[in-house]
């Protein structure tokens, strides 16, 4: 498989390309600034995408909102449109997208961003994820596309494969943690590349 991955070094995005290139995938990484072994791609640009996706199979989107107190949302979004535009254009249908826990039920209705408890720190962020998965929700039904939300703690750990999925609510282990390595989430990932069990819908992976 080809597979385009739009932001390739961060903490997941490298773990997915990892991944996905142990398993026989040709990967074509890009980061915003052209970091070495990447290709350089504003996510906002939609003919910028629509060039590099032409001739892969799947894009994966890994970008995350911006984290130093400006608008988070607005950028995301331009980016989300711009990469359904441009994978349109190319004419790529597959598209999974590296999401966020925030949009997780924890209670019927009630989201996980919104208990009072959650770290202001990270609000803004959360539901700038949670706008873009309503707006690929909204606009993206002629792709198949997967959102892949982690549980609430994600960080560099061990490759276990070993982790349960799980769709729009919170995966929560016997003593209320929910965590996963970025090593596990990135089996996930390309599981779901390769399978395609969750065309259209949100996923969720955790321990």
């Amino acid at each position: 498989m080809r597979i385009l991955l739009i932001g390739a070094t961060g903490m997941i995005g490298s773990r997915v390309a990892a991944e996905a290139r142990d398993r026989g995938h040709e990967v074509t990484g890009t980061t915003r600034g052209g970091a070495e072994g990447t290709a350089t791609l504003d996510a906002a640009d939609a003919a910028g995408v629509a060039a590099l996706a032409a001739g892969h199979d799947a894009v994966v989107l890994a970008i995350a909102p911006p984290r130093d107190g400006s608008d988070a949302a607005g950028p995301l979004l331009a980016a989300g449109r711009a990469v359904l535009d441009g994978v349109r254009e190319a004419g790529v249908r597959r598209l999974v997208v590296v999401g966020g826990a925030g949009s997780l039920e924890v209670a019927p209705g009630v989201r996980l961003v919104d208990d009072p408890h959650f770290p202001e720190a990270y609000k803004a962020e959360s539901l700038a994820q949670a706008e873009l998965l309503d707006l690929i929700r909204k606009e993206a039904g002629d792709l198949e596309w997967t959102y892949l939300s982690p549980p609430s703690i994600i960080e560099p750990g061990e490759r276990t494969g070993t982790f349960r999925l799980g769709g729009d609510q919170l995966l929560t282990d016997a003593e209320g943690g929910s965590r996963i390595s970025a090593e596990d989430y990135a089996i996930a990932l390309v599981d779901e590349l390769e399978n395609g069990n969750a065309v259209g819908r949100r996923i969720t992976v955790a321990y």
